[in-house]
């Protein structure tokens, strides 16, 4: 079996959003859309700190889908849009999606968007990988792992221009695998008590 995953090192995740950037490009992502958002911890404003100058402090915490073992937002899909693949990623057919957002309402993380209107984009025209869908208007979308990438035997574009090298990406089913190894060592998942199960985890 291949399970594939990321595990992200929040002490070497600097909030440059470049992963948020990389996604976006590489998968052809609308404005005013993000699969891969980074979040300032403990605050409100996205340029704001914790504490009080001179004492202040900022912490990171990159958020995307979390390719569960055990999704929730497939289990509600009415039409089997949402599915696991044979690489333990989770995927959307967006020729099956209907729009109906019960995906989005089950995902405890937040990771799903939706095409409200039709797509714009500031190019004028489409960019990134080819082979990655186009998707319409009224259906759901999220990070794919960079499915394309990865059946190619590439890394997700957010792990390849980390600048701080704060993403592992590997088969956590491959005891010898990088990212194995740093589970084994500590790491932790968003929302453990919600039993999904994630394939995206954090180490310290």
């Amino acid at each position: 079996m291949t399970k594939l995953a990321i595990a992200i090192d929040l002490h070497r995740c600097i909030g440059c959003n470049t992963c948020s950037i990389a996604c976006k490009m590489q998968n052809n992502v609308p404005d005013g859309m993000l699969w891969n958002r980074v979040l300032t911890e403990g605050v409100e404003m996205f340029d704001d700190a914790v504490g009080v100058y001179p004492n202040l402090s900022r912490t990171y915490l990159p958020v995307a889908c979390q390719h569960c073992e055990n999704p929730a937002c497939m289990k509600v899909c009415p039409t089997g849009a949402t599915y696991k693949d044979e690489q333990g990623r989770v995927e959307i057919d967006y020729d099956r999606c209907i729009g109906c957002r019960m995906c989005m309402g089950a995902c405890p993380y937040n990771a799903r968007v939706f095409n409200w209107n039709e797509p714009v984009r500031a190019t004028g025209f489409h960019y990134g990988d080819a082979g990655v869908p186009v998707r319409p208007r009224g259906v759901a979308e999220k990070c794919s792992l960079c499915k394309e990438r990865t059946d190619r035997g590439d890394e997700p574009m957010c792990v390849h221009c980390c600048p701080g090298d704060a993403r592992v990406f590997g088969d956590l089913d491959d005891p010898d695998s990088a990212v194995s190894r740093l589970w084994r060592r500590g790491g932790h998942v968003l929302l453990e008590e919600k039993g999904t199960r994630p394939q995206v985890f954090y180490v310290n």
